[in-house]
């Protein structure tokens, strides 16, 4: 690319030399430095052993015709843009000439108009290759930056999941100098909900997306860590998953994670006496629009019975927040034998 003051370097292809001298003398005037080849195969071996910024290119020569050896000339490396240059009045020529990958192309004659609308020609195509180049040089230096950022932001997945671990094993620790119960299934209910939270990012991780997660992958390595809490030798209640392929931003699958968290361990404490057989069921389903999608958390238990949830009210509190940052709700299904969940949402 020509330093900005430099002369222009253009090769010009023709095997007129009188008009190849005029064209050198004209343009010379105007910061062009004009080199001149005879032919197409002479003017093809100058460009593979030179840096040129434009060239013009004549259409009869003796031996290869100039559509002949463009093909050539557009497939070196770098080439320049290439301005046709035509004595016959066919408008053919010339359109072959652009779909074979020419920027410009200028009727040949004598007259000084001819190396005007050369030159005009010659900088439209030096313009247009500018353009050309600056835009691609954005998109790289866009498509740079992101990388950088997925790569930073991945690295923050990364020490966040790693530092939620490091609480759920401050819990852990905890848990073992509690003696009331009370307190030991809080710190337990806690510590579920952080590893929820935490299995997203960990995720997130090792994903190549880090902007969206593979919800049913999720889903099936959360619906796993809430049956090893249950009891991997329990004769409780059995967790399954049924989910369709579909992907969620990252604030979504955080806000769905805790959710199924909180109705399924609010389902393995009420749903079922003690040791009790039973199923919960977690369901994940696009809906027939394409553009929603259900979560149904639902097991064969009593129901709700005077239809108020059981415990502390905190669980129902999160799971409420946790909805409405999906501008949703739940509903719970009336007809259902024991409690359906039901959160429908925006992909």
């Amino acid at each position: 690319m020509t330093e900005p003051g430099a002369a222009i370097r253009l090769l010009y292809i023709d095997d007129d030399r009188g008009l190849s001298r005029l064209v050198q003398k004209e343009l010379g005037r105007h910061g062009y430095e004009v080199i001149c080849a005879p032919d197409a195969d002479s003017g093809y071996e100058a460009l593979k052993a030179g840096q040129f910024d434009v060239c013009a290119l004549d259409h009869y020569m003796p031996g290869r015709e100039g559509l002949d050896v463009l093909p050539d000339i557009l497939a070196l490396p770098t080439p320049p843009p290439v301005v046709y240059v035509t004595g016959a009045q066919d408008g053919r020529i010339a359109v072959a000439a652009l779909r074979a990958g020419a920027a410009d192309y200028v009727i040949k004659d004598v007259s000084e108009d001819f190396t005007a609308l050369l030159r005009s020609a010659l900088e439209d195509a030096l313009l247009r290759r500018r353009l050309e180049r600056e835009n691609e040089e954005a998109h790289e230096e866009v498509r740079q930056a992101r990388d950088r950022a997925e790569a930073l932001l991945r690295e923050v997945n990364h020490r966040v999941g790693n530092s939620l671990q490091l609480v759920s094993s401050f819990i852990s620790l905890q848990l073992r100098q509690l003696a009331d119960e009370g307190a030991r299934d809080a710190l337990r209910e806690a510590q579920v909900r952080i590893e929820a939270v935490a299995h997203v990012h960990r995720r997130l991780y090792t994903s190549a997306d880090v902007e969206r997660v593979q919800m049913d992958e999720y889903l099936a390595g959360l619906v796993d860590e809430l049956g090893k809490s249950i009891g991997p030798d329990s004769d409780g209640p059995r967790l399954t998953l049924h989910a369709e392929p579909l992907q969620v931003t990252t604030d979504q699958a955080v806000s769905l994670g805790v959710i199924v968290t909180e109705l399924v361990t609010n389902a393995v404490k009420y749903a079922y006496e003690p040791d009790a057989a039973g199923e919960i069921r977690v369901i994940l389903r696009r809906l027939e629009d394409g553009r929603r999608a259900q979560l149904t958390v639902e097991d064969d238990g009593p129901g709700l019975g005077d239809g108020q949830p059981k415990g502390t009210g905190l669980g129902s509190k999160i799971i409420s927040a946790m909805a409405g940052g999906l501008r949703s709700a739940i509903e719970v299904d009336p007809a259902h034998r024991g409690v359906r969940a039901l959160l429908a949402f925006d992909l």
